[in-house]
This record gives C-alpha cells, structure tokens and sequence, in this order.
C-alpha cells in the first residue's frame, strides 16, 4: 500500500486532483490578494513587507516541521554558499513584494496585473539568455508582441511603465535563480524568510522606538491586519510549491494566467482604475502573445 505521501505523487507526469486544488488556491489567493493590500493603504509599504516577512516565518517553520524536512533547512544553513545563493533569492522577492505592496496602495494595480502577464514571456527569454534554451518563433513572436505592448504603454505615459517591469524582471530573475538553489521550495522560502526577518526586525524595533508602529500588544484592527501579511504571504506561496509537484508543467503554465486577470478585474471593477486608450491597446496584444506562447508549449509538451 502506498503511503499517504506517495499517494500525492503522480506515477508520471500527469495531472492530479489535490495538485489542481493546491494550484488554483494559490492563484485565486494571490488574484484576491490587492483586496487585502488595499485595507491597509494607510500603512507605510516598508511596515508591510516588514511584516509579510516576520509572520511568514512561524508558518513556514511550522509546515516544515509538519513534513519533517527541517533536515535540509539545518544543513543550508551550515553552507555559506547556499546561504549567499539565498540572499540573492531574498533580495529579489523582497524587491518584488514591495514594488507589489507599492502599486496595489498607490492605484497602480493594473500595472501590476501587467507585469505578472508579461512575466511568463520574460522567463523564456532570461532562458533563452541564461539556460541556452533555443526559442521557437511563436516564442519570439510573443516576446515581440509584448515588447511593442510596453512600447505602446511607454510612448502614451512619455515614461517607462516601471511598475510593470520592476515585477516582472524582479520575478524573472527570482525564479531563475531559485532553479539553481539546491534546495527544497519549503525550505527555500523559510530560509529566504528567516534571512529577511533580520532586517525586517530592525526595522519594526526602529519604527516601535519612534512611536510610529503600527502594530500594537493591543490587538487592535491595524495588529490584527499586520499579523495576517504571514498567512497570505506564506500560504499561497506553499500551496504553489506542492501544486507544482503534481501537476504537469503545461497546467502550471496555463493556470499562471489565473492571479493577474483576478488582478486585473479587481483593478477595474472594484477600484476603479482607468482603462485608456493605451491599454485597451496593450493588453490585447499581452493577451495575444500569451495566447501564442500557451500554443507553442503545448506543442512543445505533446512532442516531448
């Protein structure tokens, strides 16, 4: 008989049931997430990653020890060049978890739903640059077509549309990154964490010496907010991790699209941001180069 854990694990590289329940949780988390982000606009963004990283900390170490794989987590930590591969991976996420914070509070989540579009078409390319992997010329057409979208965005505002971009290179370089740390996706996020809680603590100390925290022993609405930045940090996060692992790689690459169109409604229908002219031009063509690109991997994956 096979074990509960193994009974997770697909025979092959095919789909499963629990792996498409991990995976869209975790996309419709992060699609809903600008709604969360939005009840704390009156918090700096600084205090938020701040606590994004600090709660993250005990759930991850608490899933960890759940599955019992702290053993790797032990031994990361014993080797300097993991440790300085982290540090890279934690700089990178942090990087993009504030410019995320910054847009959704700041009425700019449309441009963040933009740059999670245009962030399937930057991984092929960094893959193209970095791994040797030849692309196909649906591929180059994609990545052709999302580069005149930002042209398209960049000659209406008269400036670069940094928001986007700050997401989607941020991410890019983050996950390319994480392909070369040997280590688990659990263990990796809590060691990524545990890394950023140092600074991250200072600060909190510096902003509760100051008198401007607000978190509060008093559990009052703002406290209970800042507390919760762990749940929806780290949950999503590791129900991707363990979707990943049993789904095929053409699934994760379709359902990708789920979080930045949840996005993009949001920032339409619930904000209210504006849809000009420029992007009712630009997003049609993101759309049609994701469309392009989702074909030619298909392809890929049925002649594999």
């Amino acid at each position: 008989m096979r074990s509960p854990e193994n009974a997770l694990t697909p025979k092959s590289n095919e789909d499963t049931l629990p792996g498409l329940c991990f995976a869209l949780a975790a996309y419709g988390l992060w699609g809903f997430l600008p709604l969360y982000m939005k009840i704390m606009s009156h918090v700096p963004v600084l205090e938020v990653l701040a606590h994004r990283v600090i709660w993250s900390v005990p759930i991850a170490a608490v899933v960890l020890i759940a599955i019992r794989r702290t053993a790797a987590l032990r031994d990361a930590l014993r080797n300097p060049r993991m440790l300085a591969m982290a540090c890279v991976t934690a700089v990178l996420i942090s990087v993009n978890w504030g410019v995320y914070i910054w847009a959704i509070v700041s009425g700019h989540a449309l441009d963040a739903a933009l740059g999670y579009y245009i962030n399937p078409l930057f991984s092929i390319f960094l893959a193209a640059v970095f791994l040797g992997e030849r692309l196909s010329r649906a591929q180059l057409a994609a990545i052709a077509l999302a580069a005149a979208a930002v042209t398209v965005l960049t000659v209406e505002a008269g400036r670069i549309p940094w928001v986007s971009l700050a997401l989607t290179v941020s991410w890019g370089f983050y996950a390319l990154a994480k392909k070369s740390l040997p280590i688990g996706p659990n263990q990796g996020f809590l060691l990524e964490v545990l890394i950023l809680s140092v600074p991250a603590l200072g600060y909190i100390a510096y902003l509760t010496a100051a008198g401007t925290s607000h978190f509060s022993l008093g559990f009052d609405r703002d406290t209970w907010l800042l507390l919760g930045c762990g749940v929806v940090t780290a949950v999503p996060l590791m129900f991707y991790a363990n979707g990943a692992k049993l789904l095929r790689l053409s699934t994760i690459g379709i359902l990708q699209y789920i979080a930045p169109t949840l996005i993009f409604l949001v920032a339409v229908f619930v904000f209210g941001e504006a849809f000009g002219t420029a992007r009712m031009i630009a997003f049609p063509m993101i759309w049609a180069a994701l469309v392009i690109y989702s074909i030619s991997m298909l392809r890929q994956m049925r002649h594999a």
